[in-house]
């Protein structure tokens, strides 16, 4: 009876609550794209291949005037493995020269480049984007992405280092020369993961951006502490705000489109985030807490499930503090508590096809559950700051300024996904 009773109350019912609402309206009224069907149509003819910096390249970038020798007694004092790096860089080194191979041997232009030299004018040079690397490096490519109809792929360099829940899975991102077997035969389905738009209102709307990724190649030593937010070429001030003057509203919808979530807090962590939150044009409510996140499908399995996600220790307290309440003398069964709690946790996790976006308030103060549940689905958000020093940080790489008065703007639009693919 217990096993019942909670299987309906821990999980279904909070489900109906907070979540269904939302799903029992939107999916009969939202036309999703169809990508059931093989794919057809892959015939590149210019490949981009966007890589990351390993991080012996990096280290390299930060001490370039020391020798290898240097290097290696540098890093050995600061406790990292001089020699594992190097490895692991060759592994990576050697993924790239292999994805260079298979492509150029199908007849495809590649043009190899690094994050530094990712900008519109190669995205357009370009009829597909590889990646190389892991997840961040997809997600620096698809920042840039405007169109549904430019695929991005990502290839998984070190497989034995990072996952890559973005990339192909471990065999296609190993076996190159059959995952382009594959592709070019139609043996793939589209995948069109959805994305969040981000509209700012305020004094800093049209502020510059600051591309964290960048700026930690371009000044490793010091990018966050020097203040300095060095050249910025893609996401640039619009000509407009010339001609607004200083301290008056701006409106500004950014370039960029978020993949896996948004953060939307004190640029301080130890500092407490003041909001104001508008969930689907529900009345306003204020609070306080550690930040705001919002995710899309993607980024569901990301920082947003593990903000949200029960550990089996608490699953298990309470299930015997409600045993002990019910009365309920019966021992509490190890896999009933393992089951409850997967079946909570896989709840957290949506498509990346769906068109939905989930918020999460992180540690939230004086707030109302039963008027604003601290986390759930919405079509439209609305977050207006009450912060001194704030940001909101786009997939962790671009940070905008988001000062006391502003407003950001979420929502989805079909138009926004972004293309790659799954192999079959």
């Amino acid at each position: 009876m217990l096993r019942s009773l909670f299987r309906r109350t821990a999980t279904i019912d909070y489900l109906s609550n907070h979540f269904g609402r939302y799903f029992a309206t939107k999916q009969s009224q939202t036309t999703m794209i169809n990508n059931n069907e093989p794919g057809s149509g892959f015939k590149p003819q210019k490949a981009l291949v966007l890589s990351k910096f390993s991080r012996y390249e990096l280290e390299k970038r930060r001490y370039p005037s020391l020798s290898e020798e240097q290097l290696s007694i540098k890093l050995e004092k600061r406790g990292s493995d001089y020699q594992g790096l190097v490895h692991h860089h060759k592994i990576h080194s050697a993924s790239k020269n292999k994805l260079k191979s298979v492509l150029e041997n199908r007849g495809i232009e590649v043009k190899f480049i690094n994050r530094l030299e990712y900008n519109r004018a190669v995205i357009d040079w370009a009829d597909v984007i590889f990646t190389t690397g892991g997840d961040g490096t997809f997600l620096a490519a698809a920042s840039l992405i405007k169109s549904p109809n430019k695929t991005v792929i990502g290839i998984n360099s070190d497989p034995s280092r990072s996952v890559g829940y973005l990339c192909l899975p471990q065999p296609y991102s190993s076996d190159l020369d059959a995952t382009l077997d594959k592709l070019f035969s139609g043996q793939f389905k589209w995948l069109f993961r959805q994305r969040i738009r981000i509209t700012l209102q305020g004094e800093n709307a049209l502020d510059e951006p600051l591309e964290l990724h960048k700026q930690q190649l371009i000044c490793p030593d010091d990018y966050l502490e020097s203040g300095e937010v060095g050249e910025i070429k893609e996401f640039p001030t619009s000509p407009e705000a010339k001609n607004i003057p200083e301290g008056s509203w701006r409106s500004c919808q950014l370039p960029v489109r978020a993949l896996n979530e948004v953060f939307v807090g004190e640029n301080h962590s130890a500092r407490v985030s003041y909001c104001e939150l508008t969930v689907d044009d529900r009345p306003r409510v204020k609070f306080r807490s550690s930040g705001v996140a919002v995710c899309a499908g993607t980024g569901s399995t990301s920082w947003s499930f593990n903000i949200s996600r029960i550990p089996k220790q608490t699953v298990q307290s309470i299930l015997e503090i409600a045993k002990a309440k019910s009365g309920d003398t019966s021992e509490l069964q190890d896999s009933f508590v393992d089951d409850v709690t997967k079946e909570f946790n896989d709840s957290l996790v949506f498509e990346p096809e769906k068109l939905a976006m989930a918020y999460t308030i992180r540690d939230p103060q004086i707030l109302d559950d039963n008027f604003l549940p601290s986390r759930a689905f919405a079509q439209k958000i609305e977050i207006k700051s009450r912060m001194d020093d704030a940001c909101v940080v786009i997939d962790g790489g671009l940070s905008y300024r988001f000062n006391d008065g502003n407003i950001a703007c979420f929502e989805m639009k079909e138009e926004d996904a972004l293309r790659t693919v799954t192999i079959i």
